[in-house]
């Protein structure tokens, strides 16, 4: 569709009759598409990249004047087709896209770099900074990147191995919340809809490629504008998957709707792949609203049977009778009969004193046991089986199922005494349950102005940041499904302040894990500072713009005063984290994180190896961001803790030496144009050793996800 529409774009300036009849076929043809989920996907969104050195050949924009706001609309595109330098002031000749009539020149600062979401990018990533307070632990990483490159980049480095990707997108509310191809999406925008679910359906197509498809899960917070249209795009894009929608109360008190009900909660979207399930865990005091009261302790279980295949007839070796007798002290029991075929339950001969129990259902119907005969004369022996107040042949019976006693066998329940009926007595004090909750969560530490508001205030004063998730429901999430992989990747591609790097860490200091986090976010200005600053003569690009962006401004800032438990100014957090893990929010995280800038680069360059220090945290984020990073190979060779590179296969017996040595080495990238001396390498390389050739395998990459979003 959207190479369709570039195609009538272009027509329309040369031929506007004809482009008018085929943008009519077009559209009826539109109105026939297929049953389910349809939207206009839009002309590919495009970045715009300030900074970015201006190179012949090159996509670019014109800037308005410093101190003037862009003209709405204003957004051609021109290919540079030269370059002139006279006295020092740097000239550039363009061609119009859409015209190639159309001609002008433009003074090389006053343009910028677009890259379109068809075309090819070939990234690189430059270290903005870093802090290391966690050991030999794994690095967390935070990108400061459009997050459609991002997630470009990190098929090179992460396909296959991400274990959950959180996600808290826009909410498409009508605000100048996003953009689409550098203009807000305004609340009376026609096609809003389909503009945001275009954006979304490229970088979950993305996404999708770097889960493991084995156990893995998507999860993607939004609120009641756009739940059902993105529950649509789930299933559509995930077919295969398991998707759940839990409704979780954010604000008791309600957010005010014109003409509406008060909104009280939003929605979380699961998409589980593979074996991925959530986790019955032992939840806390404040998840008793949602959690079945009966498992608080050893849970007796009716042996009645009820649900399904409840009559006699369908377990006729099941109707038999329980033989029990009062005592000052309560009911006991005294045996258990056989199985009984008969019509007239009163002959059967009943021991002194004692009543006979039935399987008797309430509308008076004959029913059945749960168990056999010879199975519960072995659970009132054992003490598994328990009376209730006595009521004669009414009197209940319960037992412990199979579950129930492996948990007293296993010492969870200690057993202290025995009733007077036999049954066992245990103690529960220490015993926290474990169960799954059901899909509404009405939870106090969920509350965004407690766990993200107020949280906010304390890391990082005086820096508002509008609408910050719960640090504690972004961890309650997570842990269903990461809380027994110690080493899980856990992935936000729309990282906004950092909750999610948060929350990882959080999880990491309960149970000494090594979980880390990546966190993509542009350092897009909010929309009344942005016209603050172009009034005031400044540009993207300019430091004094790019210090006031969310990933500058708010990601690392609140990032670094998590993990050092500093404020920006130097101070000590004040506070204490609440609810699961109790602790002064000054004590920071003993955890590893970097932060990156993606770089757009020259291929020729990078294939020519002129470029590897851009190039190098790829390939350590590829070997799983952890120890030393290999940034420079003027020597030949490199081995770091768990990867090496070598660029001179002149010295390859070295090289191997020194991978032989390190048992640790997992992964070795070989710059080689020639396919004999790569395979000869591959075949002197340790078995458990990745291979990965360079530039192929990274031109690759790239090359191939280009042509795969243009279409």
């Amino acid at each position: 569709m959207s190479r369709l529409n570039d195609l009538l774009r272009q027509l329309r300036m040369d031929n506007p009759g004809l482009a008018d009849d085929l943008q009519s076929e077009f559209d009826a043809l539109a109105d026939l598409r297929s049953f389910g989920l349809n939207f206009e996907r839009h002309v590919p969104e495009a970045v715009e990249l300030p900074g970015r050195k201006v190179r012949k050949g090159d996509k670019v924009r014109a800037l308005p004047p410093r101190g003037k706001n862009r003209t709405a609309g204003d957004d051609r595109l021109w290919r540079v087709v030269g370059i002139t330098n006279e006295d020092g002031a740097r000239t550039a000749s363009l061609l119009s896209l859409d015209d190639a009539e159309d001609e002008t020149s433009v003074t090389v600062d006053d343009l910028v770099v677009v890259a379109e979401f068809r075309d090819p990018i070939y990234p690189g990533l430059v270290s903005t900074g870093k802090v290391e307070r966690g050991g030999d632990k794994p690095f967390h990483t935070v990108i400061n990147a459009e997050n459609f490159h991002a997630l470009q980049t990190l098929l090179f480095t992460h396909r296959g191995k991400v274990d959950c990707i959180y996600i808290d997108p826009p909410y498409n509310t009508g605000a100048k919340d996003w953009k689409y191809n550098n203009d807000y999406v305004e609340g009376d925008d026609h096609y809003r809809h389909s503009k945001w679910l275009a954006m979304m359906e490229r970088r979950l197509l993305l996404a999708k490629d770097l889960l493991n498809p084995n156990d893995a899960v998507l999860m993607v917070t939004i609120d009641e504008r756009e739940y059902l249209r993105l529950g649509m795009l789930l299933e559509q894009t995930f077919p295969s998957a398991r998707i759940q929608m839990v409704s979780t109360v954010i604000k008791p008190s309600g957010q005010s709707r014109a003409a509406a009900f008060a909104r009280t909660d939003e929605y979380v979207f699961f998409v589980m792949f593979g074996e991925a399930a959530p986790r019955a865990l032992p939840l806390g005091t404040e998840w008793k609203i949602v959690r079945d009261r009966r498992a608080e302790g050893l849970r007796w279980t009716e042996l009645l049977r009820s649900g399904s295949a409840t009559k006699r007839s369908d377990r006729p070796n099941q109707f038999f009778p329980v033989f029990i007798r009062d005592t000052p002290e309560g009911p006991v029991f005294e045996g258990v009969g056989e199985p009984y075929f008969g019509s007239d339950t009163a002959e059967i001969e009943v021991p002194p004193g004692s009543v006979a129990v039935w399987p008797i259902r309430s509308d008076g119907s004959e029913g059945r046991w749960q168990v056999s005969d010879n199975a519960l004369a072995e659970l009132i022996s054992k003490g598994y089986a328990k009376l209730g107040r006595w009521r004669e042949g009414r009197t209940s019976i319960t037992y412990l199922k199979r579950g129930e006693q492996s948990k007293v066998e296993a010492g969870t329940f200690p057993i202290t005494d025995h009733d007077t009926d036999g049954s066992i007595i245990v103690d529960a004090s220490d015993y926290s349950p474990t169960f799954v909750p059901g899909t509404q969560w009405r939870i106090e530490s969920h509350n965004p102005e407690q766990g993200g508001t107020n949280l906010q205030k304390a890391l990082i004063p005086n820096r508002k940041f509008p609408y910050p998730k719960s640090l504690y429901a972004v961890e309650d999430a997570l842990r269903f499904f990461v809380s027994d992989k110690l080493d899980a990747v856990v992935l936000d591609f729309f990282a906004g302040s950092g909750t999610t790097g948060h929350a990882v860490m959080r999880l990491n200091h309960q149970d000494d894990g090594h979980r880390q986090s990546v966190l993509i976010t542009n350092n897009e200005v909010e929309a009344d500072e942005r016209k603050k600053l172009s009034d005031s003569g400044l540009r993207p690009g300019d430091p004094e713009w790019e210090q006031s962006g969310i990933c500058e401004f708010f990601t690392k800032p609140r990032i670094k005063a998590a993990l050092e438990g500093q404020t920006p100014e130097g101070q000590p957090v004040k506070g204490n984290y609440k609810f699961t893990d109790e602790f002064p929010l000054s004590d920071g995280f003993d955890e590893n994180v970097e932060f990156f800038t993606l770089t757009y680069e020259a291929p020729l360059r990078l294939a020519s190896h002129r470029d590897f220090e851009r190039i190098g945290p790829l390939l350590w984020l590829r070997a799983g961001s952890k120890g030393r990073r290999i940034q420079d190979v003027t020597d030949g060779w490199d081995v770091a803790d768990v990867y090496g590179v070598i660029a001179d296969l002149d010295q390859t017996e070295d090289f191997l030496k020194a991978v032989a040595a390190n048992d640790r080495v997992e992964m070795a990238f070989i710059v080689t144009d020639e396919d004999r001396l790569f395979e000869s390498m591959v075949a002197e390389l340790p078995d458990d050793v990745e291979p990965v050739r360079l530039y192929e395998a990274y031109l690759r990459n790239f090359e191939i996800e280009a042509g795969r979003s243009a279409r």
